[in-house]
């Protein structure tokens, strides 16, 4: 689950890290009201969005006056902004963030995230900030610096202090930002982070460091301890379908193909979508319904893939560990029936009562075509969504 910048900055300053002042706004006839809060004669307008590259799509804009700031409201607000992360469709701009502006010296680069290479946190840290952090690592990596958080001892102040070192800090600014990195190191602990990216943490001309922007992404695994950040989740910034798959704990994401896909287990998903695309096809989504699956839970699925309109055919892959096959093929059936299938639909069925549910599709009556192994099964989907 992501958060959007104004929200993970009032988490950042819960732990004592200074950000930019702003507020957020969702009417433009407030711009008035909001810049003279902030004072100043200018501001910073910043579509709220979960995509980077916001700059770059005229989603951040510096207004010098309350007319600008109010027309750049109006020309942001209720529409979808449309970035390099995000594109064909882009996303729906709700809520702004408006912050003062400030005298940038310099811009530098911060990230915490899981290194699961090495097994432990991992701080990312550049001198390169408000620029594409893969783009650095690819020309210049010498630029990217690196430390690794040994899980006993925790963040240790000469890590900080190397980085520092490493982003050309001196004076007061190498304790200030030692301060704030175990700050964050915090929050990913106790806020049960998957990601924090200050992008980028700016040294003003007053030798100020401050995150001017900053992204947070959570283990979605760990949101029933965080029910606090997790009632601040934003559905609207995210596919109509995976939201509401998201509400009936069903994973899913969308794809650009045509054939819809439902297995259950992830790798089994991974390892169809793998052989419709070396049988000449494209999936239009991963699904999956878990090992837990009920009928319920399979209808639910199916209405789901059948509500993208490019899906042409569809391919069920079970293997009945866990989930029984006959109570998967009963889903099936439900779901064919209520919502009205026009799609061919191809059943790979494996396992714990795989011939019970062999048999149930067979006298279903409807036309459901079955397959013996997974090779047949992707061969089959890619050769009827062509039709």
């Amino acid at each position: 689950m992501n958060l959007h910048e104004y929200q993970a900055k009032a988490v950042l300053r819960e732990y004592g890290i200074a950000t930019p002042r702003g507020v957020t706004l969702t009417d433009p006839a407030n711009c008035a009201q909001a810049a003279s809060q902030l004072g100043g004669s200018a501001w910073v307008a910043k579509a709220q969005i979960h995509a980077g590259g916001r700059g770059k799509a005229a989603g951040v804009k510096v207004c010098k006056s309350v007319d600008e700031l109010a027309a750049t409201a109006k020309g942001l607000l209720g529409k979808r902004l449309v970035t390099y992360q995000n594109a064909p469709d882009g996303q729906p701009v709700n809520t702004l963030l408006i912050e003062e502006t400030l005298a940038i010296a310099r811009e530098l680069y911060l990230s915490i995230t899981v290194d699961r290479a090495a097994e432990r946190i991992g701080i990312v840290a550049s001198a390169s900030g408000g620029m594409e952090i893969e783009e650095v690592a690819a020309r210049e990596p010498e630029k990217i610096l690196r430390e690794t958080v040994n899980p006993i001892t925790g963040l240790m102040d000469y890590q900080g202090r190397n980085l520092a070192f490493g982003l050309g800090l001196a004076g007061d600014q190498i304790s200030a930002f030692v301060k704030l990195l175990k700050a964050c190191y915090r929050v990913f602990l106790e806020k049960d982070l998957a990601l924090i990216e200050i992008n980028p943490l700016i040294v003003t001309n007053d030798g100020q460091l401050l995150p001017l922007d900053c992204k947070m992404g959570l283990d979605d695994n760990a949101l029933y301890r965080q029910k606090d950040l997790a009632c601040q989740a934003d559905l609207s910034q995210i596919d109509p379908k995976e939201a509401e798959a998201h509400a009936h704990n069903v994973n899913y994401i969308a794809l650009s193909g045509n054939i819809g896909c439902m297995v259950n287990g992830a790798g089994l998903a991974m390892a169809t979508m793998d052989l419709i695309k070396l049988s000449g096809g494209m999936p239009a989504n991963f699904l999956d319904v878990g090992g837990g699956a009920t009928a319920e839970t399979v209808a639910r699925a199916f209405q789901i893939i059948l509500a993208d309109s490019n899906v042409k055919a569809v391919l069920i892959n079970i293997f009945g560990g866990i989930v029984r096959c006959d109570l998967i093929a009963e889903g099936i059936i439900q779901a064919v029936r209520e919502v009205g299938v026009k799609v061919p639909v191809v059943v790979r069925l494996e396992g714990t009562n795989a011939d019970k549910g062999r048999e149930l599709l067979a006298n279903s009556g409807l036309a459901i075509i079955a397959a013996n192994d997974l090779t047949e099964a992707a061969k089959r989907a890619v050769e009827e969504a062509a039709k």
